[in-house]
């Protein structure tokens, strides 16, 4: 088994999901817009509540299920969620603990399905991948169709008729971190891109390792958080900067923790931003 890091305290909480307990999961959605108990859409938040009561980097982890929310009733849309939702299993099966993973994985079926959804929504990269390429190799086809909200937004945002405020000088100039399960793991590399191009003003400058080439945040699994990981995390941070960009966007909540944790111990000045809050942002 590989050593965890913060003391194993995130993978404690998701071995804990697997078990009957009560989880105040949807608390955060009932002050920030509508959702329901059924649905044809089914917003997997994942572990971010967890990773907003267990990790404080500058930035909280649910402003990017906040922002997706948001958006999704902007487009008038009330997705289903589920204080049932337990964790992907992702970091689980990563880990080696495939028994935990199966049993999140069954927990996760039965609730989504439950839902009478035909259609589960990812804003997190890691739970989309999981239930599109690992979940079935366990399970066999899922009942419904999977798609990562970058799909989603690219394909319906366009005609949702709304309107786009212009970008300011101060956020006119981005680059794009592509998280590796996004990435290499899915393949989804344009529709994040495409939704920037959406907003007026914004222009996009690439790092020079971008796409299927696009270096890693450091971490994953929360396994490993070691010098090399900070290395790789610095070295990420001080190629955005190279670009000339003020804002360094990712899809990936993990990805914006690990690399604001590593610029506090830096002199690095980058806004390192949410891909939906910035969206959101910039929606009149």
């Amino acid at each position: 088994m590989p050593q965890l890091s913060h003391h194993g305290t995130l993978q404690a909480i998701a071995s804990l999901q697997t078990r009957d307990v009560k989880q105040h999961r949807t608390e955060w959605a009932k002050e920030v817009g509508k959702f329901q108990a059924s649905g044809d859409y089914f917003y997997f938040v994942g572990c971010a509540p967890y990773f907003d009561a267990s990790l404080k980097y500058g930035s909280t982890s649910l402003e990017t299920s906040k922002s997706v929310l948001q958006l999704l009733n902007r487009m008038g849309i009330e997705p289903a969620m589920s204080d049932e939702e337990r964790c992907c299993g992702h970091d689980a099966l990563w880990s080696g603990d495939t028994a935990t993973f199966q049993k999140l994985a069954s927990l996760n079926l039965d609730m989504i399905a439950g839902s009478g959804a035909k259609t589960a929504i990812f804003s997190c990269p890691e739970g989309y991948t999981t239930f599109k390429r690992e979940i079935p190799k366990y399970f066999g086809d899922l009942p419904f169709e999977v798609l990562h909200i970058t799909e989603f937004l690219a394909r319906e945002l366009p005609g949702a008729g709304l309107t786009f405020k212009p970008a300011e000088n101060g956020d006119s100039v981005v680059t794009y971190q592509d998280p590796c399960r996004l990435g290499r793991r899915a393949g989804i590399y344009e529709p994040p891109r495409d939704i920037l191009k959406l907003i007026p003003g914004v222009t996009l400058e690439e790092m020079g390792s971008n796409r299927e080439n696009s270096a890693c945040c450091g971490t994953s699994a929360w396994i490993e958080c070691s010098n090399c990981s900070k290395t790789m995390q610095i070295e990420r941070l001080q190629e955005a900067i190279g670009t000339g960009a003020s804002t360094l966007i990712t899809a990936c909540p993990k990805c914006r923790i690990h690399l604001t944790c590593a610029e506090q111990n830096t002199d690095i000045t980058l806004n390192i931003a949410d891909l939906y809050s910035f969206l959101l942002d910039h929606i009149e």
